[in-house]
């Protein structure tokens, strides 16, 4: 574990601060609560008949039936994104409260206020992103 100094930019935050931190944390929760059951309404827990609102006994076209799948199976995996994401803020939020919120995981430097701004549940600074993203083969 490499340990970076301090640069003036990059500090711990204020009470004050962390505050406003958990609160936009906890309101990028709540919207994507909203976002997972407005997409478990639109039809993941429908069946293709259902969905589509056929009332016959007759079978679906096979095209309609591929786009149906389709359509479910990319609702099914921006669920999984958001579930993930849910998660990251739960963790984010888990930080704020211990007061480790802005501190590297890798380094234990402090995270540039710009790439949490931007991505609020970071958990790791820009340069060992990079290398956490190289070591996973991405």
């Amino acid at each position: 574990m490499v340990r970076k100094k301090n640069s003036g930019k990059n500090k711990p935050f204020t009470k004050k601060e962390l505050q406003a931190v958990r609160k936009r944390l906890i309101g990028e929760k709540a919207k994507i609560i909203e976002e997972l059951i407005r997409l478990k309404g639109e039809g993941l827990n429908k069946s293709f008949k259902d969905a589509s609102g056929d009332l016959s006994g007759y079978s679906f076209h096979m095209a309609d039936m591929a786009t149906d799948l389709y359509d479910r199976e990319f609702s099914l995996e921006l669920a999984q994104g958001e579930r993930e994401r849910l998660f990251a803020l739960d963790e984010a939020i888990k930080r704020v409260d211990e007061g480790t919120y802005g501190k590297c995981d890798s380094c234990e430097g402090y995270i540039s206020r710009q790439r949490l701004k931007a991505m609020p549940q970071a958990k790791y600074c820009i340069e060992c992103q990079e290398k956490e993203e190289k070591s996973a083969g991405r």
